[in-house]
């Protein structure tokens, strides 16, 4: 495997780039905003919550008062939001240099989208997948953009039922936490791929934050490991801002922490589970998640 020496002092001056975060007001997506605006990019806070958003727009801006911030709705398990937000967007910006898929549920009890979706497939995956397929044109427009898009270690147990994805059948919170986090994976090496294919210049880069300490944890009800096993919140972003800004980062790669069993340390090339890899499984979910959402792209 390559090796990596990365720490936060490697991320480049970001003055001139505009950045969008899905999921921006807690977590993971917080502390990339802050690291990030910390190096003078423009980052977009995509946010479901305003309120959340508003709050946490307003500690970076107390932390950094440079800061350069903007917050933006975006209800990524509402197909409608998905592509109201990408219409404002290319009104206001005239290229986007990174988009970062962040934003997540984590085994929550059975609910579905505004759309019918299964909600973490819906959110997790065909929410970002559409988000993607809307501003590629936005990310064309910069000099060297790149799509990242958050998966997890919970991808090794992940399966694809193509007859059961909006849970008809059964639902098993944590069985489809992981299929989500599957399809988070596939489809950005699938993107990658279908990038490349079509000459675009645009980068596809996967990731994971290994175990950090979040608040998915405690709306899951794992926060009682966190004393034990968990990094700190603000390490666990350190893979997404590597892939968002090192010239180590390679397009269709996957990235984690580099410590025992993934769970934490600095960025580091991550495991890939066998069925992650294979390309009829990949382009099948293409197919049924541009049938889904209804948004085709790079066919």
């Amino acid at each position: 495997m390559e090796k990596i020496t990365w720490t936060p002092d490697n991320i480049p001056v970001m003055e001139g780039k505009t950045v969008l975060i899905t999921g921006a007001n807690s977590g993971l997506g917080l502390e990339s905003t802050r690291l990030l605006a910390g190096r003078g990019a423009e980052v977009i806070m995509a946010c479901r919550d305003q309120s959340k958003g508003d709050a946490a727009m307003a500690r970076i801006q107390q932390e950094l008062p440079a800061a350069n911030l903007e917050l933006m709705s975006l209800d990524l398990a509402d197909q409608a939001s998905i592509k109201a937000f990408s219409e404002v967007l290319r009104k206001r910006y005239g290229k986007l240099d990174v988009l970062l898929n962040n934003a997540g549920l984590m085994a929550p009890p059975l609910s579905r989208t505004r759309d019918g979706f299964e909600v973490q497939f819906g959110t997790n995956h065909l929410g970002h997948f559409a988000l993607t397929g809307l501003v590629l044109d936005l990310l064309d427009q910069a000099d060297e953009p790149r799509v990242v898009t958050v998966s997890s270690v919970a991808h090794h147990f992940g399966k694809l039922d193509f007859s059961n994805l909006n849970a008809e059948k059964s639902y098993a919170r944590w069985a489809f936490y992981g299929r989500s986090k599957l399809a988070n994976l596939m489809f950005a090496r699938e993107l990658h791929k279908r990038l490349k294919e079509s000459g675009s210049k645009i980068d596809s880069i996967a990731v994971h934050p290994g175990y950090s300490d979040t608040n998915l944890q405690s709306t899951s009800g794992t926060d009682i490991f966190n004393r034990f096993f968990a990094q700190p919140q603000h390490m666990g972003c350190y893979p997404s801002v590597f892939a968002a800004t090192s010239p180590e980062a390679r397009s269709g790669q996957y990235y984690g922490p580099s410590g025992w069993l993934e769970m934490a340390g600095y960025p580091a090339p991550a495991r890939i589970r066998k069925r992650a890899k294979d390309p009829r499984l990949a382009d099948k979910l293409w197919q049924v998640s541009e049938q889904l959402t209804g948004v085709g792209y790079l066919s």
